[in-house]
């Protein structure tokens, strides 16, 4: 196993603000937090980083751990931090309050969950982009990232991100796969002291209510919200809620200078 190599956005909003650093999910890049970013940038100073082979990050093909890309993402960043991440981006920010709590002093957990999925499922999910690419993966992505509706409403956006798994290394997606397959800190999350936000899209069937709910009541100062019209991608079916809730959220957890 090995700590990989993330790239980051160059930081957005006032200079000396708290810092926000922002994770993506499986497939997509930076851009999952484009609706949401310029609200979140009139508060904060704002970054995003890439999964290996994603976007602008270096692909890899060394074998990494959920808590190795949080090792990365402290690394990188190397100050206290509030965080908030989407799906495996949200896995990374349950890694980094449990491996980094000094840096961590609040995080969202986005459409996530303390165990995602199952290790035979990522295993079949690696396997099958192996051998015939992320491609394979399009329709159903599409299909669970989405909510009814939201690709019509946001067409340039979801092509977009589609176009990013499209894109993204085969090699580096089915490591993230494999990744998850081992993620699981259920037991764990009662050691977990800063405050956390776990959201739920309404849609998503990946990451459900159940999962929001297990992380907010297993750390000591959780709570939980739902967005009615989002699925899995809740930052792009739904940017003005998700924005709201993470400001609400964030403006009172975050510790005054």
């Amino acid at each position: 196993m090995t700590v990989p190599t993330l790239a980051f956005t160059a930081p957005v909003g006032p200079a000396g603000a708290p810092l926000l650093v922002l994770g993506p999910s499986l497939g997509t890049s930076t851009i999952v937090w484009e609706g949401v970013t310029p609200v979140l940038a009139e508060r904060y100073r704002v970054v995003a980083w890439d999964l290996p082979g994603h976007g602008a990050s270096p692909a890899t093909s060394e074998p990494f751990t959920v808590g190795e890309l949080a090792d990365a993402v402290a690394a990188a960043v190397a100050e206290p931090f509030a965080y908030a991440g989407v799906s495996l981006g949200g896995a990374v920010g349950l890694e980094l309050l449990l491996r980094h709590p000094d840096l961590v002093t609040a995080a969202a957990i986005v459409c996530s969950g303390a165990k995602i999925g199952t290790a035979e499922g990522w295993a079949d999910r690696a396997a099958q982009v192996r051998a015939q690419s992320t491609s394979s993966l399009l329709i159903g992505s599409a299909q669970r990232w989405f909510a009814p509706g939201s690709i019509a409403q946001h067409p340039n956006l979801t092509g977009r991100l589609l176009h990013a798994l499209q894109d993204a290394d085969d090699a580096s997606y089915a490591l993230c796969c494999e990744a998850l397959a081992a993620h699981d800190v259920r037991s764990q999350l009662e050691e977990i002291a800063a405050p956390v936000l776990a959201v739920w899209g309404a849609h998503d069937e990946v990451t459900p209510e159940s999962a929001a709910r297990e992380i907010a009541d297993g750390v000591r100062h959780g709570r939980a919200v739902g967005i009615a019209d989002a699925s899995h991608l809740a930052t792009v079916d739904d940017p003005a809620a998700i924005a709201s809730a993470l400001r609400d959220f964030f403006d009172t957890a975050i510790p005054e200078d």
